[in-house]
């Protein structure tokens, strides 16, 4: 498929359980990735406000925004990731990841 490693992805976190109390510091570490790693463009994050009841208990929401697949990659490798991933995801009850590749509709 042409160019499916270049060109934006989403990178999608889902997670449920993270501490109260550790919740801020988490989401300011997890929100400064993009200052150490190139490739990382965004970040956002939010919590389930649905009312259609199909999220299967995720309360957040983390979507990163990437330049290609490989930035992914580098992401996914980057020492700061592999850290903060570590002190997170032990703590998480639930956890769901998902890449896209944003598609525009032809007009």
């Amino acid at each position: 498929m042409e160019g499916v490693k270049g060109g934006v992805v989403k990178h999608i976190l889902l997670a449920n359980g993270i501490p109260s109390d550790q919740i801020d510091q988490l989401i300011k570490q997890y929100a400064n990735l993009v200052n150490l790693m190139e490739p990382m463009k965004a970040f956002h994050w939010g919590e389930n406000v649905s009312i259609e009841n199909f999220h299967q208990g995720f309360t957040h929401v983390f979507e990163s925004t990437f330049d290609s697949t490989e930035g992914v990659a580098e992401y996914i490798h980057h020492p700061a990731h592999v850290e903060y991933a570590n002190t997170l995801l032990p703590q998480l009850e639930k956890v769901l990841v998902i890449d896209y590749k944003p598609e525009k509709l032809s007009p």
